[in-house]
């Protein structure tokens, strides 16, 4: 069974946020790792791009499939995790430590869309 953060956020796409402050950092969930099966590729954005809310930021490949990766919320790109990039495996070994972007909060609002853990475990169990 997938983990799931209780201090997290998290998006229908499988996508989870951590907020601190007006930055979050963004990345996949446990769930959508063990989905996917081997990562073998990660394709993130530069620093100083802006997303809109359930824009594509990037992708995932597996040797099973290529996913988009949706942004929960409207954010500007701050920060990239170079390790995925450079080691796609990590996905696989914690979802949850291996963080793929750190974005500006541009609007908080948005925050109230995202999915609690609860509501996230239900539509993955």
């Amino acid at each position: 069974m997938a983990k799931i953060n209780k201090e997290l956020k998290y998006t229908q796409t499988h996508e989870w946020l951590k907020v601190e402050g007006n930055l979050a950092f963004v990345g996949i969930t446990d769930y959508a790792q063990e989905t996917l099966g081997s990562v073998v590729f990660v394709d993130l954005p530069s620093i100083g791009s802006s997303f809109d809310q359930k824009e594509a930021f990037g992708a995932v490949e597996s040797v099973k499939a290529a996913s988009d990766l949706l942004m929960p919320i409207s954010g500007r790109i701050i920060d990239v995790n170079q390790t995925p990039i450079d080691s796609p495996e990590v996905l696989n070994e914690d979802a949850f430590e291996n963080w793929l972007i750190k974005i500006e909060i541009l609007d908080s609002s948005e925050l109230k869309t995202l999915l609690s853990h609860n509501e996230y475990e239900k539509i993955t169990h």
